[in-house]
């Protein structure tokens, strides 16, 4: 069933995460709760996205980003046919920086 990832802890950790006042205590809490490998997996996700949304083919985002053509393939569906969270916070970045610019680099060269 696809919501088998909705559990009593995740649901704590999502309330928890939806309390969080600022970056600071943002970075604080995910140093706690992730270890170094969990960070960069989700930071890598994050910049594929953000690359995916910027029309690269995916040879572009594999070289800029690290990520394997299956992860850019697995986070490019999640992207068209998921739950919707990867474009909506796209939407609310680009709303919030102004003219469409992202308020930080979409990849990191490797």
């Amino acid at each position: 069933m696809a919501d088998e990832w909705r559990t009593p802890e995740t649901i704590a950790l999502i309330d928890a995460i939806l309390r969080l006042d600022d970056r600071d205590e943002a970075e604080r809490f995910l140093r706690d709760l992730c270890t170094l490998g969990e960070l960069r997996d989700m930071g890598q996700r994050w910049a594929v996205v953000r690359l995916l949304d910027d029309g690269l083919h995916y040879a572009e985002i594999s070289k800029q980003t690290g990520a394997s053509t299956a992860t850019i393939t697995r986070i490019a569906s999640w992207l068209n046919h998921g739950e919707g969270g990867y474009r909506r916070m796209l939407d609310k970045v680009k709303s919030t920086s102004g003219e469409g610019s992202l308020p930080y680099p979409a990849g990191t060269e490797r």
